[in-house]
């Protein structure tokens, strides 16, 4: 228990620099999208592939991973129902809504807390698989099925081979999928390319929490616009029915200990800043995006340290 919290502190003293840096303007917003890019394009491939190909490659593929995949469904249908049967969401917004009901802040928090909190990077894998492989290509199908309805010259095709792009074309998905292959195949890189490569991967995590600190300074705060109560849905959502769901599937496939623990505190890991990103790109849900981002941030904080408590 002592080792969770002294993780959580880390992380949050580091997180709190970010905050300082961007109120003293020694850190802007220019300085939060090169430290994004760097970690994102950069440091946490590289990350996932020094720690995905020393990791044991059953605990990736294993009941995690299943036990993953059913919080994030139970969550998601449970959005999809209120969306489309009581609040009459748009296709675009139901989209956008979902994502911020199931899709967690994998990288800029999850990897930090499973290396320092966990203490096995390598936890994250299932959850951010299944983001990367599941959640996000067809929740991208969809909104392009909707931005581009309509467009003779999208063919479905070319909404398969877009589809397709983003998974080889996102970077933490080839150096997840590097780094699987690598323990699959039980090779080792050589010194001249491993010794780097561990030096860059260090970069990732402060980097993703200074990034995240200044985003919380400087980024938009809540606002007008959306329902009350349709914020405070998905975030009960994300916060308490996702992490439960993990928690309750992890249990009846057999999970224990440390494993337990990482399901359940990864799945209650807050909205990801991307789903903002995405929002804005395909011009739905935005408010809602932003809404849900930043009440999910602030409240996951409680969620996470009485998970750690209750099971650490």
């Amino acid at each position: 228990m002592q080792g969770v919290l002294t993780g959580f502190v880390t992380i949050g003293a580091v997180i709190g620099l970010g905050i300082l840096l961007a109120h003293l303007r020694v850190l802007d917003a220019a300085s939060q999208s090169l430290l994004v890019r760097l970690s994102f394009f950069v440091a946490s491939p590289a990350l996932m592939i020094t720690v995905l190909s020393e990791a044991d490659i059953s605990r990736v593929f294993s009941a995690n991973l299943l036990a993953s995949v059913i919080s994030v469904v139970v969550a998601a249908s449970g959005y999809l129902l209120l969306a489309r049967l009581v609040w009459r969401r748009t296709a675009g917004d139901t989209v956008i809504g979902t994502f911020a009901t199931a899709y967690v802040n994998a990288g800029n928090l999850g990897l930090p807390i499973a290396a320092y909190v966990l203490g096995d990077a390598s936890l994250i894998a299932p959850m951010l698989l299944t983001q990367l492989l599941v959640l996000q290509p067809v929740g991208l199908a969809m909104l392009d099925m909707v931005t581009f309805r309509g467009r003779a010259s999208i063919t479905r095709w070319q909404q398969i081979l877009r589809i397709f792009s983003r998974i080889v074309r996102n970077p933490l998905t080839v150096g997840s999928l590097v780094g699987l292959l690598l323990s699959v195949s039980g090779l080792q890189l050589p010194a001249l390319i491993a010794d780097p490569l561990h030096l860059v991967a260090g970069i990732a995590v402060p980097a993703m929490l200074l990034a995240y600190g200044v985003s919380l300074r400087l980024g938009p705060l809540p606002g007008a616009g959306e329902p009350p109560v349709q914020v405070g849905s998905i975030v009960a959502l994300k916060l308490l029915v996702q992490p439960s769901c993990a928690y309750l599937a992890a249990r009846l496939l057999g999970l224990d200990g440390l494993d337990l623990l990482a399901v359940t505190v990864i799945a209650a890991l807050p909205t990801a800043q991307n789903v903002f990103t995405l929002a804005v790109r395909y011009n739905a849900g935005i408010i809602l995006a932003r809404d849900c981002i930043f009440v999910s941030t602030i409240l996951s904080v409680p969620v996470l340290i009485v998970i750690a408590a209750l099971l650490g």
